[in-house]
């Protein structure tokens, strides 16, 4: 069996919980991979930078613990996304401490190494990257990426524009391995949509943001629950790489969202941007177009049950 299959057979749903920014810490990914989901999480979210060994022991403590009690209903596996992009120094850091604890799935954004890939290979784990359009797709496949994230339009964060349909289908028509897609997913029915595309996976984040063990404020999760699509902004204007924001926060922060400038892309930045004294992620609230099917702040067990039920039905009805 390859590498990639020994990772991902151990999915029960067919479901990546997105790593966010901040939001995602060691409870909400411990209860996404105890759902059947994989749960995943920025080591930049572990602060300072002590904290990330001490994240992956608990995490990997928790869920073989979890393993053996439950052998009939195992865990996924948990993610840690790296950002490869110069203006991260804690990259090697932060790699090193996923090699000495053998992380199952690394995803990579913002840059695409050979090095890492080989690094994570070493030990048996898989890379999966993400991209927003073809030409990352090649990149990541020629450096040695075990499969692809499809960021297309609508997704929360830093965020693509092409269509879903359109990006699987270019991506499919050159690479036949793991895929997993981005872009306002938050029921079982758009989970299996993305699969009849081509996918092989949903990737969802903002449903996730509005759970009880995400680390986001109560407005945060709020104001996910009652927002629709036309409440998401697309702006380069926090971090200098254009994404999807909830129009609230950036109401909040003072500014007008209709009429944002825009940032030098030169000036990339994950914890402020260069144009605003609003911090992104904490102040300015990454959220994707897929808000209005969620109708209430829930457990992530209880919104992976949602997503399973809504699932069945919906290829229920397609066979019927």
């Amino acid at each position: 069996m390859s590498v990639v299959g020994t990772a991902l057979e151990r999915v029960r749903f067919p479901v990546i919980g997105a790593p966010l920014f901040i939001v995602s810490q060691p409870d909400l990914v411990l209860a996404q991979c105890k759902a059947g989901v994989v749960g995943a999480f920025p080591a930049l979210n572990a602060r300072p930078e002590p904290v990330l060994e001490e994240w992956l022991v608990r995490i990997r403590t928790e869920l073989a613990a979890w393993d053996a009690e439950h052998p009939g209903e195992k865990a996924a596996p948990y993610a840690v996304n790296q950002i490869v992009h110069r203006s991260n120094d804690r990259l090697e850091h932060d790699l090193s401490l996923c090699v000495k604890h053998q992380v199952p799935i690394v995803i990579t954004s913002l840059g695409a190494r050979e090095d890492i890939n080989k690094a994570i290979h070493a030990y048996g784990g898989i890379v999966l990257h993400d991209v927003i359009h073809i030409a990352h797709a090649r990149k990541a496949l020629e450096k040695g990426a075990d499969g692809l994230i499809a960021v297309a339009a609508g997704a929360g964060g830093h965020a693509g524009t092409t269509s879903p349909f359109a990006l699987i289908e270019e991506i499919r028509a050159e690479f036949s391995g793991p895929l997993a897609l981005a872009g306002a997913i938050s029921t079982g029915r758009s989970v299996l949509a993305a699969q009849a595309m081509g996918a092989d996976l949903g990737y969802i984040g903002s449903a996730f943001i509005a759970t009880r063990e995400a680390h986001a404020r109560e407005a945060y999760k709020q104001a996910i629950v009652d927002g629709h699509a036309a409440d998401i902004v697309y702006t380069n204007l926090f971090t200098g790489v254009h994404g999807n924001y909830l129009r609230a926060s950036i109401l909040a922060a003072g500014l007008d969202p209709e009429n944002l400038p825009v940032s030098d892309p030169s000036k990339m930045s994950f914890g402020s941007g260069g144009s605003s004294a609003a911090k992104a992620w904490k102040d300015i609230w990454g959220c994707g177009q897929g808000i209005g099917a969620i109708e209430a702040v829930s457990t992530a067990g209880e919104l992976v049950a949602r997503l399973r039920r809504e699932y069945d039905a919906a290829k229920k009805a397609l066979l019927a």
